[in-house]
């Protein structure tokens, strides 16, 4: 008689899916990431579009247009690539060409210089759609990328300290106290240490004005001087109030050959320069060297062409502020940093979808606050910069130059330091080159 001896029963591990409050806490630093980066947009080169509109006397409704028309076009673009990639891809508008146009619209009739904004635009989707692009990023070494963001985004540290300096009420507090917290929410809880640091600064301006250029305590010569370029930015600021949608208004192109060389060049080139390359250098320095850049200039150049009778001087690939959302701090795990170039644009597309309401609530925000805020999250990505150009013992010198030319902050031609800088670092680093495999055949 056999006795049967029935076998144990091994049972599957049942996989527990998270909640949507442990979804929720995992992604909300990437999403935080992204609304520093819309905050860092508007509290800084927006000033420089409102300064160009009043040289242009365009109207409020222009002004609104304008401001709609790249906060749309980046939120459209960073929100679908960051989706369809799964990287993030942050998105902004021609900061460069936008001090361009301060010039440059006041001597234009705004009707050519939106033809200028058209022709700009076709040049970046062509380079972007034929893979010229491509095919130049594949000639600059990953180490002279990283040199040329830590270089672009040196300042940025520089600026929380020098901010300190301020004549604005409380501005030295505000920073030191800003920078301690930081410090201590940095050695808790390295996720939350910036959204607490921002915390930590909107409460002290707050409740003791800090920060507060309206509270500053100088003599008559530099009030008069102070209030003067402080009116023209508030001035500048409150024709964009409004209540309500942003209603785009439409501006019909006037074709000039002298309009489209003197300003549709000069955007292209500033727009690939001064954005498009150091915003794939910022994405190469990350860990997404197979992103697909070419996709990515044609898209933004796409988002121009289609919004530049809206006032949209040029959509493209945004640099400083892509270092948030790219890094560590807006997520441990790089596939799902993209949540944060997500989320970017949606607060672009909220906050242009309401342009002459939520635009002024940003730049109304004190400059030590947002200084403060964006050169403590640029830490780590000038930190990554930094190591990842000295990694290659044989790209060191270039990498050095590529950086000392960025961070001079020179401007030579019409051309920034960050065009110059990868240009004579890619010079050096051919020549070092070829110097040094002609030794090694010897």
């Amino acid at each position: 008689m056999t006795t049967s001896h029935t076998a144990p029963v091994i049972r599957p591990a049942v996989r527990v899916k998270p909640g949507i409050a442990q979804i929720a806490a995992d992604l909300f630093p990437a999403v935080l990431a992204g609304l520093i980066a819309v905050l860092i947009s508007y509290a800084g080169p927006m000033l420089l579009m409102l300064q160009a509109a009043q040289a242009a006397h365009l109207t409020a409704g222009q002004t609104s247009s304008w401001i709609w028309a790249v906060s749309i076009g980046s939120g459209l673009s960073g929100a679908w690539m960051s989706w369809r990639y799964k990287i993030p891809v942050i998105c902004a508008w021609n900061t460069p060409g936008a001090a361009l146009l301060v010039t440059a619209l006041a001597t234009l009739p705004y009707s050519q210089a939106i033809a200028a904004y058209l022709f700009a635009a076709a040049i970046i989707f062509i380079i972007g759609a034929t893979g010229i692009f491509e095919k130049l990023m594949a000639h600059i070494p990953k180490s002279l990328c990283a040199a040329m963001l830590a270089g672009i985004l040196m300042r940025f540290g520089v600026d929380v300290f020098a901010s300190a300096r301020s004549e604005a009420h409380g501005a030295p507090y505000l920073v030191g106290l800003m920078f301690i917290a930081y410090l201590l929410y940095k050695k808790r809880s390295a996720r939350y240490a910036i959204v607490l640091t921002l915390l930590t600064g909107v409460l002290l301006w707050g409740l003791l004005g800090w920060g507060d250029a309206a509270n500053t305590a100088t003599n008559t010569a530099t009030n008069t001087a102070t209030n003067t370029a402080t009116n023209t930015a508030a001035n500048a600021a409150a024709i964009t109030w409004q209540a309500g949608l942003t209603l785009p208004v439409w501006t019909t192109p006037e074709f000039s050959v002298s309009a489209l060389i003197s300003l549709g060049l000069p955007l292209a080139l500033l727009c690939l320069t001064g954005q498009q390359v150091p915003g794939v250098a910022v994405l190469r320095a990350a860990g997404y060297e197979h992103a697909p850049n070419s996709k990515l200039v044609s898209a933004t150049g796409l988002a121009s062409l289609l919004l530049a009778p809206f006032g949209a001087h040029g959509v493209n690939l945004a640099a400083i502020t892509a270092a948030i959302c790219t890094g560590p701090e807006a997520h441990q795990q790089p596939e799902k940093r993209w949540v944060a170039g997500l989320s970017c644009g949606v607060f672009y597309l909220l906050i242009g979808s309401f342009a002459g309401s939520l635009t002024t609530l940003f730049l109304h925000l004190p400059h030590a606050l947002v200084t403060t805020v964006a050169g403590l999250a640029l830490l780590g990505a000038i930190q990554n910069g930094l190591v990842n150009a000295m990694q290659e013992t044989s790209e060191r010198e270039a990498a050095l130059i590529t950086f000392i030319v960025t961070a001079s902050n020179i401007s030579l031609l019409g051309l920034g330091s960050a065009c110059w800088g990868i240009a004579l670092g890619v010079l050096s680093y051919y020549l070092l080159r070829v110097k040094a495999t002609s030794h090694a055949g010897k």
